[in-house]
């Protein structure tokens, strides 16, 4: 087994040449935010890492081995919920009071130009459609944002993990709420949501 215990956020200091032929090893952000954990490089070496608590592992960054092998982390694509303003019925705005309603619950939550994205939660899901958003289950990588309180001393900002190749279903449907002026969202609006 192979043991990690450094991280080299971003790769920073490294020659480029040397990350693109490292080995690479795809994880999900439930790994990537643990300080230990077991996996397989691309080359099929067993990993084990031992990285100092509270380190999280971004898609782009390197760990290091203590042979001094370098071996790249990917963001594995996951389930999430992917959250878009409805332009029929709001703003990109609507967005940003996502984000807000969403950080007062503490969810680890990826922000976007264009979009947010959470784990799946039927819950808060529901909540977003009441909010005239619309939410579609995809299968993307996830970098949800740090906090403002955060250690590790970089940021993910500037790399793209959007996908926009992949088949997924971008129906949905708004639930009605009391809220609604003058509209009722949901099955027979008329707006083919």
């Amino acid at each position: 087994m192979l043991k990690i215990s450094k991280l080299m956020p971003q790769g920073a200091g490294l020659a480029p040449v040397l990350i693109k032929r490292a080995a690479t090893v795809e994880l999900d952000w439930d790994i990537r935010q643990k300080s230990r954990f077991d996996a397989t490089d691309s080359a099929g070496r067993q990993l084990g890492v031992f990285l100092p608590r509270g380190t999280v592992a971004r898609g782009g960054d390197v760990l290091v081995a203590e042979d001094g092998a370098l071996i790249r982390v990917v963001a594995a694509p996951q389930s999430v919920l992917r959250i878009t303003h409805c332009s029929e019925h709001g703003t990109p705005y609507d967005l940003i009071r996502a984000a807000y309603h969403l950080g007062n619950r503490h969810v680890p939550i990826e922000l976007k130009p264009d979009h947010l994205k959470i784990e799946p939660d039927h819950v808060l899901a529901d909540m977003l459609r009441a909010m005239h958003l619309i939410v579609n289950t995809v299968n993307e990588a996830f970098e949800p944002e740090n906090g403002a309180y955060a250690t590790g001393g970089h940021t993910h900002a500037g790399h793209g993990h959007d996908h926009d190749d992949h088949d997924h279903d971008h129906s949905h449907e708004h639930a009605a709420t009391p809220a609604a002026t003058g509209h009722v969202h949901g099955p027979g609006c008329g707006h083919n949501h």
